[in-house]
């Protein structure tokens, strides 16, 4: 959607949302130079917001309580497994496995979240700690895949793409003859 566009739907709706403002924030940073009817709507959208007939709705600060205490959990968890084993794991993938079988729980102010928080250690713990340890359980049953897979790297001329392509190949083809 153009700056023009974005303008005449701020000013008829009455709102500029923080998705049209960022919209707007972006075309005018890729844009080279800005045509004259751009300028014209971006003066337009000024005005309008400086004598309030568009009103810039607030960015709105979410916090899912539910992520820092998952995150939490497994990190502890971790920490135990790692400190027992030779084996790394991923506190990320981890815990995404687990918050994506979890319910949010957003608040918008530290006393909703307080809250929350509260709700969850009365109400959700134990399906909490199922789920970290279900997740844990399946990164470490998860096979590893190539772990012989090694980054291209660019260290030196003998390890130049190049080079490193022609080693592959001919590992792959070890009957063909070079002339």
């Amino acid at each position: 959607m153009g700056i023009n566009k974005i303008v005449d739907q701020a000013l008829e709706t009455g709102y500029l949302t923080p998705t049209m403002e960022a919209e707007v924030g972006k075309l005018c940073e890729t844009s080279v130079e800005l045509s004259m009817e751009e300028y014209m709507a971006l003066d337009k959208l000024m005005g309008a917001l400086l004598t309030g007939e568009v009103v810039a709705m607030p960015r709105k600060q979410f916090i899912n309580v539910m992520e820092e205490l998952v995150v939490s959990e497994v990190i502890s968890r971790v920490a135990e497994i790692e400190t027992t084993s030779n084996r790394l794991l991923d506190v990320g993938d981890i815990s995404a496995y687990a918050l994506n079988r979890l319910p949010p729980l957003y608040a918008t102010t530290e006393e909703g979240a307080n809250f929350q928080r509260e709700k969850a250690r009365e109400e959700l713990y134990t399906l909490i700690n199922e789920q970290v340890q279900q997740s844990i359980s399946l990164y470490l049953d998860r096979p590893e895949f190539y772990p012989e897979r090694q980054a291209i790297s660019k260290t030196s001329e003998s390890n130049s793409v190049f080079h490193q392509v022609t080693q592959l190949l001919q590992s792959h083809a070890s009957n063909y003859e070079t002339k």
